[in-house]
């Protein structure tokens, strides 16, 4: 089978982390006999280098015309000052190709376990839970003000029933996948759209009676990962809160350079990319942990292509390679064997 990926690489350690992915693709193409077609692309600060804007409309065009988008991260302290930031590109590449809705898994794999925050007795039970996050509306795409004399700022948190009603169902589907459990997270006794956001999930479960449906104020869910991880299976939440709690529940795993997440909309194309940004500081060293980038491509094969057994495949060279004890930095403890993000790349697919 053949299929056309963009790949974003983005700014900071993102063309290190992507092209760790594309070697591990190709190790699939070999062993499944795939074709995939690889269309390089600007976005985020290094595309406000080269065209000065975050997001060209040849970088929209052709992530259009590709069957799914593979990103890696944007942003840095060197465009703090631009006239539009890095992440507008990101924004507007959700809203460019539809992009509603965010699913971020966050796993506690066994052999990480001394690497998450958590004491052992909150994660007897494991980690296992899956963030579905609202992508494109809410307080990051509401209406923004501000003051000439920079004395006061508003940002407007937004949102229709038919937006609510759209993740609503990508999170009840996704927990009839899983535990057939889901918590819904907002601030319903504070904010009217939350009040809204709360009505619309309790009118949408009578669509899916063998979900169990519960709301959770945000405040309560960030508290809740922290004691006891393992109550939650599947959350759904704004844009905003989920932005928040999707990087909670990723720390609480161990390491935020282990965790992918794919975002999607009503056509199977979709972007994946890791939870983490692109971490300046480290760029060029070959230092950054490759595995979120390398698991973003493995949920792209399963989830926009239904290649499901190369997708697992990854995940189990995954699993393999970490068996073997080899670890990048951000993962590194005693006794384990220290390595670079191109060499974890190619052990990954060695082991395929």
């Amino acid at each position: 089978m053949e299929f056309n990926i963009a790949l974003i690489p983005g700014d900071g350690i993102g063309p290190e982390i992507v092209a760790g992915a594309v070697t591990v693709l190709k190790a699939v193409e070999k062993k499944f006999g795939h074709k995939f077609n690889f269309t390089e692309t600007y976005m985020g600060g290094c595309a406000i280098d080269k065209y000065g804007e975050p997001l060209p409309q040849e970088t929209v065009d052709i992530c259009k015309s590709s069957d799914s988008v593979l990103l890696g991260a944007v942003g840095g302290p060197k465009w703090d000052g631009a006239p539009k930031r890095p992440e507008a590109g990101l924004l507007g590449i959700r809203k460019a190709l539809g992009l509603y809705s965010n699913l971020r898994p966050s796993i506690l794999k066994p052999q990480l376990k001394d690497a998450s925050p958590l004491k052992d007795e909150k994660l007897k039970n494991g980690l296992d839970v899956m963030v579905v996050r609202e992508l494109t509306g809410g307080i990051y795409f509401g209406n923004r003000e501000k003051a000439e004399d920079g004395s006061w700022a508003s940002d407007e948190e937004r949102y229709s029933v038919e937006e609510v009603k759209r993740i609503g169902k990508i999170a009840f589907d996704t927990a009839m996948l899983r535990n057939k459990r889901l918590v819904s997270v907002d601030k319903a006794n504070v904010l009217e759209s939350s009040r809204l956001w709360r009505r619309t999930m309790t009118e949408l479960a009578a669509e899916y009676p063998e979900v169990e449906l519960s709301h959770m104020y945000v405040d309560n869910a960030a508290m809740q990962l922290a004691i006891n991880p393992a109550q939650f299976d599947v959350i759904v939440t704004s844009n905003i809160f989920g932005d928040i709690l999707s990087d909670l529940s990723s720390a609480i795993a161990g390491s935020i350079g282990m965790l992918p997440s794919a975002s999607l909309g009503a056509t199977k194309c979709g972007m994946y990319e890791p939870i983490h940004g692109s971490a300046p500081d480290i760029a060029g060293m070959d230092i950054a942990n490759p595995i979120a980038t390398i698991v973003s491509a493995a949920m792209m094969l399963e989830m926009s292509f239904g290649l499901s057994e190369e997708a697992k495949a990854i995940n189990t060279a995954v699993d393999k390679v970490l068996d073997m004890n080899y670890r990048t930095a951000d993962i590194m403890s005693e006794g384990m064997i220290k390595t670079g993000c191109k060499k974890m790349a190619e052990l990954i697919a060695e082991n395929l």
